[in-house]
């Protein structure tokens, strides 16, 4: 057997020397044989970290490599791409977005050049192309000239259905979409050899989740039901370690509940939406990093969502 595949378990390491541009420095940590994770940092993107502050898989099969999101840009996908070296000599063969979100699609023009099929739910299209400029805007501002030669590229392949079932180089690969949760395209892919899930941003752990305009909570939670139901050993969670299911239900999906089940109530009863925010109980959840700061807008945009309802 390979004897990187014995490699210690490492997080990911930001490194830098003074007066020289900063890298990401790209590491892939092995979860399961033949399946490997990239911790990405909990805090927001900088230009240090290449706006790679989210979690991206790779599964190693004897035809090729799958890629689990590819990084926020051109450069980061050519870390992402030096890192995959370091554990297989097989090429990125498939490339599998689990949602619209910037650093899980903006590098795949990069692999796509490389020649990887790129793949994502069909519901993830309408969202990257009204998001994709204003995800390169935003992601200017803190990556500068690190975002150079950054252009979104679609993926080749949409999926339609809630599961299908991929057989990449022999290996068994089920991606259940379940309407999305933290943007519209977010899908989990579920290994059932290893009983691991790559969850994207379905599951958030050791920081405080996101609800963004283009989020839906209650679709969320049907995303995370489907998750709950494959019962599995280990989750790679879109941000933060690799975790069991109890962590993600405690810090994703109880979070989720208590806050439509509060706001539901304030909406039914008439509470002004100032007032319901200041009424909800975060307690549970402010030891999560960025809670002060996200939990106002999770909550607000939770009340106007019930409120359409």
């Amino acid at each position: 057997m390979n004897p990187r595949s014995f490699a210690p378990l490492l997080c990911a390491l930001w490194v830098g020397l003074t007066g020289v541009a900063h890298a990401a420095e790209v590491r892939f940590q092995p979860v399961a044989p033949g399946v490997y994770a990239f911790i990405g940092e909990k805090s927001g993107r900088t230009y240090d970290n290449e706006g790679l502050n989210a979690n991206i898989g790779l599964v190693v099969t004897p035809a090729g490599a799958l890629l689990i999101d590819s990084g926020a840009s051109l450069q980061g996908a050519q870390q992402i791409q030096a890192a995959v070296k370091k554990v297989t000599d097989q090429p990125v063969k498939w490339v599998i977005n689990t949602g619209g979100q910037d650093h899980r699609w903006l590098g795949n023009g990069y692999f796509a050049a490389q020649g990887a099929e790129v793949i994502a739910h069909a519901n993830a299209k309408a969202d990257m192309l009204a998001r994709g400029g204003d995800h390169l805007a935003a992601l200017k501002t803190e990556l500068k000239e690190k975002l150079d030669g950054t252009v979104p590229t679609l993926p080749t392949r949409w999926l339609a259905g809630h599961d299908e079932t991929l057989n990449l180089g022999g290996t068994e690969v089920e991606v259940k979409h379940r309407g999305g949760a933290h943007t519209p395209g977010d899908l989990m892919v579920w290994l059932p050899q290893q009983k691991l899930v790559f969850s994207g941003d379905i599951v958030y752990v050791d920081r405080m989740l996101g609800v963004i305009p283009v989020s839906h909570t209650g679709r969320w939670l049907q995303s995370f039901a489907a998750l709950e139901a494959l019962q599995p050993a280990r989750i790679v969670p879109g941000h933060g370690d690799v975790c069991e299911l109890p962590k993600a239900q405690a810090q994703t999906r109880d979070y989720l509940q208590a806050m439509r089940a509060h706001m539901k109530q304030a909406v039914e009863n008439g509470t002004d939406i100032g007032a319901a925010i200041k009424a909800f109980d975060a307690k549970p959840w402010q030891g999560l990093l960025n809670a002060a700061e996200l939990h106002p807008g999770n909550a607000s945009r939770t009340y106007l969502e019930l409120e359409r309802e």
